[in-house]
Parts: C-alpha cells; sequence; structure tokens
C-alpha cells in the first residue's frame, strides 16, 4: 500500500474500546513509550508476565553477533507447558481447549487435561522410539486435533518439528525430509476436503522412494478415514500403536529459551524452499502478546483461525497461541464452501465463535454469496471481532458493531507483522 492510498478509518464503538486490553490509543501510545525509554527493560517485563520460565532468564536480548540476536538465552522453559499445564495447574483443566469440526460434520471437543493427556501419551511413544531433544519430525497431516497433539508432543520432548502443508506434493514432502535430516514422519492414512477423501501417506512413501530420505527411522500413522495404505515393516507405525499403554504424564524437556521450536520451509514458489528456524522463548512471547493485544482474547471468547497448521498463522493461532493463553478455539477440517458457501457463518453460529481470523480469499468467496446468507435464517450477529489478512472490500456480510483487525503476514514470519514487529517504531 502506498503511503498516498488513502486509509478510511472506522472508529470503533465507546464500549469496545473501554473493555479492550489495549483501551485505545493513550494506552498504545504508552507502551510505545515504554519500549523507547528501556527497550530490553520493556521486553524482559513482558516475558517475566506472560512466559513460565523453568531458569528465570538474566539476560534480555544479546546482540553481540547481530543480526544473530538472542533473546533470554541463558533462561529455560517448555512450550506446551506454557500451553498446557499452566491452564490446569491454574484452574482450566475442564475447559474447553479445543473444538474440532470435520469435513462431514461430526463434532470433537477435547479439555485442557484431556489434550494434555493426549500430548503426554504421544511424547512418551516418540521417546519409545528414541526420538528426543534437537530431533527433527516432519509433521504431515489433516486438520483436527491430532495435527495439534503431534505438534506440542514434539515440543513437550524438544524435538523440532517441520510442519508439511497437506496439500503439497510428494516431492515437497520429500524436499523438506531432507532439507531438515528428519528422523521421523507423522501423518495420516488420508484427509477429508470438500467431501473428497486425499492420499497423506501415500504421497509420504512416493516421497521417500524418491530418494534421499535416509534419515528417516520411522513413520506414524493417524487412522483418519481408515482407507486402505501400505505400511513397511520396521518403519512405519499406527498412532493408536503408539501411544498403547504409555502414561498420560510426560515430564516436559526443559530447553533454552534459544532453542529450535519448529522448522517452517516457504512454499517454493519462487525458487528452492527455504526453512526458516523459530525458537522458543521469543515465540512464544510474541505468539500470547498478539493473541491478547491484537486479537484481545478474553477467557469467555471462542476463537477460530482458519489458517493450516502447514502455515505460520496455523502455527501461532491454531497450535500455539489460543492454547497459550487458555483459550477456546476451533479447527475446522475442510473448505468454506462444502457443502455450499454457508459452511463458515454455520459454524461460527453453532460453535458461538466471537473472534474469526481468516483470509481475503475466504472473504472474498464469502462476500460473493452475501445476498444468500441475508436472507438465510442462519445470519450471523454473534460475533464481535472479524480479522483479515487484508481489507476487507466490503462490511455487508459482517453484524453491526463487529469490530475488524486488518493484519499482515508472510509465509515464514512468527505471526501478524503489524500487530508486533520486534521493535514498537517499526510498527
Amino acid at each position: 500500500m502506498s503511503q498516498n492510498e488513502s486509509v478510511p478509518f472506522i472508529e470503533p464503538p465507546v464500549e469496545f474500546v473501554g473493555q479492550a486490553t489495549i483501551s485505545g490509543m493513550d494506552a498504545y501510545r504508552a507502551l510505545c513509550a515504554e519500549a523507547a525509554r528501556d527497550y530490553p527493560g520493556y521486553w524482559a517485563r513482558l516475558a517475566r508476565e506472560h512466559v513460565i520460565w523453568k531458569k528465570p532468564f538474566t539476560q534480555v536480548l544479546d546482540e553481540a553477533n547481530a543480526p544473530f540476536f538472542k533473546w533470554f538465552a541463558d533462561g529455560t522453559l517448555n512450550v506446551s507447558y506454557n500451553c498446557l499445564d499452566r491452564n490446569i495447574e491454574g484452574g482450566l483443566g475442564d475447559k474447553v481447549a479445543i473444538i474440532s469440526e470435520t469435513d462431514d460434520g461430526q463434532v470433537r471437543r477435547v479439555s485442557y487435561q484431556e489434550l494434555l493427556a493426549q500430548v503426554s501419551q504421544l511424547a512418551n511413544g516418540l521417546r519409545a522410539q528414541g526420538i528426543g531433544k534437537g530431533d527433527r519430525v516432519i509433521i504431515y497431516m489433516a486438520m483436527g486435533i491430532e495435527g495439534v497433539v503431534a505438534m506440542q508432543a514434539c515440543v513437550r520432548i524438544g524435538a523440532i518439528h517441520s510442519v508439511v502443508f497437506g496439500g503439497f506434493s510428494a516431492q515437497s514432502v520429500r524436499d523438506r525430509i531432507n532439507d531438515a535430516g528428519a528422523v521421523a514422519v507423522i501423518t495420516t492414512d488420508e484427509q477429508c476436503r470438500g467431501g473428497k477423501t486425499l492420499p497423506l501417506k501415500l504421497a509420504v512413501d512416493e516421497g521417500i522412494a524418491l530418494g534421499g530420505c535416509e534419515s528417516i527411522k520411522t513413520v506414524i500413522v493417524f487412522r483418519r478415514t481408515g482407507g486402505a495404505c501400505a505400511m513397511v515393516a520396521g518403519r512405519d507405525l499406527w498412532w493408536d500403536a503408539v501411544i498403547a499403554g504409555q502414561s498420560e504424564v510426560c515430564a516436559p524437556e526443559w530447553v533454552d529459551a534459544e532453542h529450535p521450536l519448529f522448522l517452517l520451509y516457504t512454499s517454493g514458489s519462487t525458487g528452492k524452499p527455504k526453512g526458516v528456524q523459530h525458537s522458543s522463548g521469543g515465540y512464544l512471547l510474541h505468539a500470547i502478546l498478539t493473541m491478547k493485544w491484537t486479537f484481545d482474547l478474553k477467557p469467555q471468547d471462542r476463537f477460530w483461525c482458519t489458517a493450516d497448521i502447514g502455515w505460520v498463522t496455523g502455527h501461532t493461532y491454531v497450535a500455539y497461541g489460543p492454547l497459550a493463553c487458555g483459550g477456546t478455539q476451533m479447527i475446522f477440517e475442510g473448505v468454506p464452501t462444502y457443502p455450499d458457501a454457508g459452511r463458515f457463518w454455520k459454524m461460527i453460529e453453532d460453535h458461538r465463535i466471537t473472534i474469526f481470523y481468516t483470509a481475503p480469499t475466504a472473504i472474498r468467496s464469502l462476500i460473493k454469496a452475501a445476498d444468500t446468507l441475508r436472507s438465510s435464517p442462519r445470519r450471523i450477529t454473534i460475533f464481535h471481532r472479524c480479522a483479515c489478512l487484508e481489507p476487507l472490500a466490503s462490511r455487508s456480510i459482517l453484524p453491526p458493531g463487529c469490530g475488524i483487525t486488518r493484519t499482515l503476514a508472510a509465509v515464514a514470519a512468527r505471526s501478524s507483522i503489524l500487530s508486533g514487529r520486534p521493535k514498537p517504531e517499526a510498527t
């Protein structure tokens, strides 16, 4: 957007501003002023207030090897602990952590206590396979609770995950295995999208067969549809077999704040995919703050980010941010136009979603269906905040008083860029 381009400003309602975590421009300017006065001290305060540390940090920002900055380098933590255990210890064990709706409309709900149990069982299963701190694990799964479980289980034991979008090819899987030196793949027999089943395990097999994947020792397969898939003896294991008999308690691996949390690769549309490594402490703090500041998440909210976990937006605003804030979130396996273009609105109404974060392509498809939706008995009236990766061309699909947040992000950026660059003056 050019500096000369006119951007309309919509004044938020006074009552909306009053209840916000950052309540108005005066509060925002106060944060910026604090950062300008003492930049390291500003981030140190926030890190101590919002993140649980096993060993508190004494170093804040290490600029000795700029531009390779280190944050909170001598502190130790575990991101999974910050997402799950801390909420249970805070009395939220029975709170719904994730509502999951499949492509065909089946709904599951898991509480924080249940989610921790599932994560711990898989984490123990991974350890039993010899996977541990520093190992790379490829995750190639459908959108669902198990995808988040797989990511959290890796983090719990200090393994470094690299999620591959389920729509990518066997070649893409192979390239990421090869570049990361992954020791394991966690995948699904098939995924369901738009009423169709798409094989994922087959793509993994084809990718490994292309060569250069000798580092892979284990392939774990979650049975989503029950569709037929070949299992290689000595390498492939069913998810159920991996977790069978495993304890629902798994001690977290405490890691340095700069320990790699995940690798995420660019799509490769402009050349060879480039892997971007994200560290644990700084990433977690940024995820928490943007959930609280940008999306203004409150305990009673139900949050839905429609991004796939294969993208960084899905990492920050599905797998980590909402859970680290003790929120309740929605995960959807399918597409917005199946069985019809009202699917998103129906789900928002059915699951009482209050914060909706989606992509411009989805919004445009819903705008096209706005006339039909206006005459529908399921016209949305309940959600009060909508966020989008571009400005909305029309507000006609939104209920009166609904706030709109525009965010900017990149494929491998850690989260919404507009909401938090490394320095406040760069926002």
